[in-house]
């Protein structure tokens, strides 16, 4: 069973504890077993693409830790002196790192969120509770690989007329990609109205009305949400216990490691692998049914 074939419900609360962990600890265990995990999976669900979009991540990061360490003036340990005199600090300079790599890894868990949270997990979620936000749930969640691919399709049709963002010196260029975005913008809002007015002859946004489902709570759900609660319980007890924490102003405090730490690490680590590692059986037990399949003796 893999990590989206899962109940709705399952999928909303998981990717809701790791983004809220990844954007608020500030440990540097906590923050590398959640930017480490997050890259992992993202590479496992998007190949290729993830891997140099990840990639790209880390430069950005460096590049927000040196400049926010140019312009925030705290700490006790002085590197060196900017161009305008103000002083480099190392409490300054490592709480940009932590504050990029925060960032990065909440990216690359809503790219993951992306892939697993569809527009009917979303009208399931919330239609009952506010289908108006329901609907611009999934809206929004749709919107972003339609105007991809309504600016791949305009961007043809204008090069196929010689208007493309390639043709002519940098003012035609310039004009032509103008050109481009006004479609793109005027297409993308002709579609959203298009889209509420199907939604609303439909009677989406009447009071008492049952969204179609698809989805079951079995077995095999009841499971994973008791290991994933049991796992955010213990990483609940690392923040209750401030494990999760660090100051950088005035000077770098960090909680002392003890042998109660590993079981928080154990527990953070094991929750954000848990899609990971429900993927890699799922697809193991399939090359395995595969294998006993084909060396089954014919007749």
């Amino acid at each position: 069973m893999g990590f989206e074939q899962c109940h709705p419900a399952i999928n909303f609360i998981y990717f809701a504890v790791v983004i809220y962990g990844a954007v608020s600890f500030r440990h540097p265990i906590f923050l590398m077993i959640s930017f480490l995990c997050a890259f992992a999976y993202s590479i496992k669900r998007k190949g290729v693409r993830a891997l140099l979009f990840n990639l790209a991540l880390l430069p950005l990061t460096a590049l927000f830790a040196l400049y926010y360490c140019s312009y925030t003036h705290f700490g006790i340990t002085v590197l060196n002196k900017n161009f305008i005199g103000n002083n480099i600090t190392l409490e300054a300079l490592l709480c940009g790192a932590s504050l990029g790599i925060s960032a990065s890894s909440a990216i690359m868990w809503l790219s993951s969120f992306y892939c697993i949270i569809t527009t009917d997990k979303i009208i399931y979620l919330f239609s009952e509770l506010s289908p108006k936000a329901a609907m611009l749930l999934s809206v929004l969640l749709r919107i972003v690989p339609r105007i991809k691919t309504e600016a791949q399709r305009i961007s043809l049709a204008r090069f196929a007329i010689g208007r493309g963002i390639t043709r002519g010196n940098i003012i035609l260029r310039a004009k032509n990609f103008i050109g481009i975005f006004s479609a793109l913008i005027t297409e993308t809002l002709d579609s959203l109205i298009c889209v509420s007015e199907s939604m609303q002859s439909r009677g989406s946004t009447l009071r008492g009305r049952k969204a179609f489902s698809i989805y079951r709570f079995d077995n095999r759900d009841r499971a994973c949400v008791i290991c994933m609660f049991a796992l955010i319980t213990l990483t609940a007890m690392g923040i209750s216990l401030n494990q999760t924490d660090m100051i950088f102003d005035p000077k770098i405090i960090i909680n002392p490691i003890t042998p109660m730490s590993y079981l928080f690490y154990f527990a953070y680590a094991a929750l954000c692998l848990m899609p990971l590692a429900l993927e890699l059986r799922t697809q193991y037990r399939f090359k395995k049914a595969r294998k006993n399949v084909n060396t089954y003796p014919q007749r």
